[in-house]
């Protein structure tokens, strides 16, 4: 296995404000690794600044900006995306996932990089069609975000054939200490309001954030990753009946078993979607948190496994608990008296 790039040699982070890159950059400084972070003006740098990275103030939309960040840098993530909501326009969408990562090529092959590493979604598969999902499997884009991380994967596939050194990667569903995408589940699970919608019989595979940033630093400095496009998954897939029964079993609390009819609940959120978009409302209900009960995934790792070693390997139950842990910690729920 190569080395990552030398002490003197900064890896530069974009998108380190967020769960995933913040969490890969402590873990490179944690290594004792320079770390430069491209961040927007309007960002909180201040657990960067305490943490030794380097800030560099500029936008991925700005050419100029990204060129200016990776210049003098041996290493590139990018992790930068827009959440999913109502409120970024599809430009948006298209300018920071597509714009932003030609921004990144042509800079890295300027300054003569290394490595470009960038963080796609197993969103480009949508619901998926083919169990388990490979890195071949059919496209199925089910929405702007993923429509544009689809034309961001095309276009470095193409250049990749044409020599630039960069890598795919498509990590599963990540959580953990940090992130509170899945902290509206817990608190429904936790307080009895949880309904699934429809059976629940829809395949989920989560990540631990500890298996991820092992897996993102094997795509930075395993020679088996250059070029490649590579799943990262977590230890087992399972089904969302499933996931909602170890979620109460993190909380010690009773497994919720109440469910909403499928159709009525995707009629509302179209309804919902059309209504507040318009004004720039965050729409109550979106129709991609109903699909999140009907949408499968279900990944196969075997080519990230025998190409760079990737193995996962905190086991669900253990990750959920600490992820409840830090929850708790940090008083986004409170415990029962």
């Amino acid at each position: 296995m190569s080395e990552m790039p030398a002490k003197g040699e900064p890896v530069l982070v974009i998108g380190a404000t967020g769960f995933a890159g913040g969490a890969l950059t402590r873990e490179l400084r944690r290594q004792g690794r320079p770390v430069r972070a491209l961040v927007r003006p309007t960002a909180d740098v201040s657990g960067l600044e305490s943490a030794g990275v380097e800030v560099t103030e500029g936008d991925i939309t700005s050419p100029a900006d990204v060129d200016r960040a990776v210049a003098g840098v041996s290493l590139v993530f990018n992790f930068a995306s827009p959440f999913r909501s109502a409120k970024p326009t599809d430009e948006y969408f298209r300018a920071v996932n597509v714009e932003g990562v030609r921004h990144i090529a042509t800079a890295v092959r300027r300054h003569a990089v290394g490595r470009f590493v960038h963080c796609s979604t197993i969103g480009v598969h949508g619901d998926v069609k083919e169990i388990p999902c490979r890195e071949t499997s059919p496209y199925n884009p089910g929405d702007i975000y993923q429509e544009t991380k689809l034309e961001a994967d095309l276009y470095l596939q193409e250049e990749i054939t044409r020599g630039l050194p960069a890598v795919i990667m498509r990590p599963t569903s990540m959580y953990g200490p940090g992130d509170t995408r899945m902290l509206k589940m817990f608190r429904l699970v936790q307080n009895g309001r949880w309904r699934t919608v429809g059976d629940g019989g829809a395949w989920f595979h989560p990540c631990y954030v500890d298996d991820l940033v092992a897996g993102f630093l094997l795509c930075g400095e395993h020679p088996g990753a250059l070029r490649e496009v590579l799943i990262l998954p977590g230890l087992r897939p399972l089904r969302l009946r499933e996931l909602v029964h170890e979620v109460a079993q993190a909380l010690d609390v009773p497994t919720p078993t109440r469910s909403l009819p499928l159709k009525p609940m995707l009629a509302a959120a179209r309804a919902c979607e059309i209504l507040c978009r318009p004004f720039g409302i965050e729409p109550p209900l979106h129709e991609r948190r109903v699909r999140f009960f009907t949408n499968n995934r279900h990944f196969d790792g075997s080519k990230a496994r025998e190409r760079i070693g990737y193995e996962p390997r905190v086991p669900l139950e253990e990750g959920l608990r600490q992820t409840a842990a830090w929850y708790f910690s940090q008083r986004l729920l409170q415990r029962a008296e």
